[in-house]
C-alpha cells in the first residue's frame, strides 16, 4: 500500500489523523506567536492602538504568506467537521444535534471568556473612572472574531454538507466566482459594504474545500506540485496587479486589507497553503511517527485552543505587570529598531508565562473536535 493509501485508510478506519491534529495546532499557534511577537503597541491619552512591523519593514510581507494560516485552519476544519458527522450520524446523531454540540463546545468557554473581561473592565472603569479600559478590553478580545467566523460556519453546515453532496466540486468553483464578483462590487463600483459578504462566501469557501481532503490526499504527488504552483503563481498575479496589497494582514499605509473582509487574495492564498501542505505531507508524517514529535503532536493538540482564548488575556497581564513595576504604560517604539527585533524571543517567552496557568487550568486531555473526534 502506498504512504497516501495508507494515510486515506487509516482516516477511514477511524484512527486519528496525526498530520490533521498536526496543522489544526500549528495554524492556532503561528496566530498566536504572531500576535505576542508582531503586535507594537503605542499608548496615547485614550489608551493603547495597536500596529504592525509590515508598515515600516519593506518587503517583510512577504512572509504573511506562509504565517497567515486561517485559510489552512478553516480548511482543516472542514475536514474534521465532515468526518466527525460522518460518525455521529453513524451513531444516530441527528444533524440538529451535532450542530449544537459542536457550537456549545467552542461558544461557552469564549462567551465566559468575553464576559469576563467586560465585567472587569466595567469594573475598573466605575471604581477608578479610567475610560480607556475599554479599548484594552476591546484588544484583549479582537481575536475572537474567528471564532465568531468558526460559528458560524458550523451552524452552515447543514446547508453546506447538502451542497457538497449535491453540486461536489461545482461549489467551490461558485464560491470563488462569488468571492471575485464581490471584490468587483467593492473595489470597481465602489459598493464597500458587499465586501463583507466574502466573511461568509471567503472563509465558507476554505472550509468547503476541507471536505475534498481525502481526495487531495490521493492526488499524485505531481499534482500537489501544481496545486502549490497554480496558488504562487495567482497569489503574485493578483498582488502586482497593483489592486490587491502584498500582506495577508492589514498593514498601516495599505490601501486596503486582504483580510477585513477578506478579498479573493484569500483564495490563491488557500490553494497555494494547500498544496504546499500536501507537498511536506511525507516529510511531516514520517517526523509525527517519532516518538518525541508525537509526544509534541499531542501536547500542542491539548493545549492548542486555551492558548488561543487566553494568549492576549497573557499579553495584558504582562504589560500590567510592566506598568506596575516601572510605573510607565508599556509603549514601543515606532518604527521598531534593532533592539526591537532581538527582543521578539522575549516578547514571546513573557505573554506565555502569563497564560501558563490559564493552559493548566484549562487544557484537555484530548483536543475538542479532532480528526479523530
Amino acid at each position: 500500500m502506498s504512504e497516501r493509501a495508507d494515510t486515506a485508510s487509516r482516516a477511514g478506519d477511524g484512527q486519528r489523523d496525526k498530520y490533521i491534529d498536526w496543522l489544526r495546532a500549528l495554524s492556532l499557534i503561528v496566530v498566536v506567536v504572531w500576535h505576542w511577537a508582531f503586535t507594537i503597541l503605542q499608548w496615547g491619552p485614550e489608551g493603547p492602538s495597536p500596529t504592525s512591523p509590515l508598515g515600516f519593514t519593506s518587503g517583510l510581507w512577504i512572509l504573511t504568506w506562509l504565517l497567515q494560516v486561517l485559510p489552512l485552519f478553516f480548511y482543516v476544519g472542514g475536514y474534521v467537521h465532515l468526518l466527525s458527522w460522518k460518525r455521529a450520524r453513524e451513531r444516530g446523531v441527528g444533524i440538529g444535534t451535532f450542530v449544537w454540540r459542536r457550537i456549545r463546545a467552542l461558544a461557552i468557554p469564549a462567551l465566559v471568556l468575553a464576559g469576563s473581561w467586560i465585567a472587569v473592565g466595567a469594573v475598573i472603569r466605575w471604581v477608578f473612572g479610567i475610560t480607556w479600559i475599554d479599548r484594552v478590553v476591546l484588544l484583549v478580545l479582537s481575536p475572537l472574531w474567528f471564532i465568531g467566523v468558526y460559528l458560524m460556519l458550523i451552524a452552515l453546515l447543514p446547508v453546506m454538507l447538502w451542497l457538497h453532496r449535491r453540486f461536489d466540486v461545482l461549489v467551490l468553483i461558485w464560491l470563488g466566482g462569488a468571492a471575485l464578483a464581490v471584490d468587483v462590487l467593492r473595489l470597481r463600483y465602489g459598493f464597500e459594504a458587499a465586501g463583507w459578504l466574502n466573511m461568509v462566501i471567503v472563509w465558507g469557501l476554505a472550509h468547503q474545500a476541507g471536505f475534498f481532503y481525502d481526495r487531495m490526499v490521493a492526488l499524485p504527488r505531481r499534482l500537489d506540485v501544481a496545486t502549490l504552483w497554480t496558488g504562487l503563481f495567482a497569489l503574485f498575479g493578483l498582488v502586482y496587479s497593483g489592486i490587491y496589497p502584498g500582506s495577508m494582514v492589514g498593514v498601516p499605509g495599505d490601501k486596503l486589507s486582504n483580510m477585513a473582509p477578506p478579498t479573493f487574495v484569500i483564495v490563491a492564498l488557500l490553494i497555494f497553503q494547500v498544496g504546499l501542505v500536501e507537498v511536506l505531507r511525507p516529510a511531516m508524517e514520517r517526523l509525527l511517527e517519532r516518538p518525541r514529535w508525537r509526544w509534541t503532536n499531542e501536547t500542542i493538540n491539548r493545549y492548542a485552543l486555551p492558548l488561543f482564548l487566553f494568549h492576549t488575556t497573557g499579553m495584558a497581564i504582562l504589560m500590567g505587570l510592566f506598568w506596575a513595576l516601572t510605573g510607565e504604560p508599556p509603549g514601543e517604539q515606532v518604527p521598531p529598531n534593532l533592539l526591537w527585533w532581538l527582543e521578539r524571543p522575549l516578547a514571546v517567552a513573557g505573554p506565555l508565562l502569563c497564560t501558563i496557568p490559564f493552559l493548566l487550568l484549562f487544557g484537555r486531555r484530548r483536543a475538542t473536535g479532532g480528526a479523530g473526534g
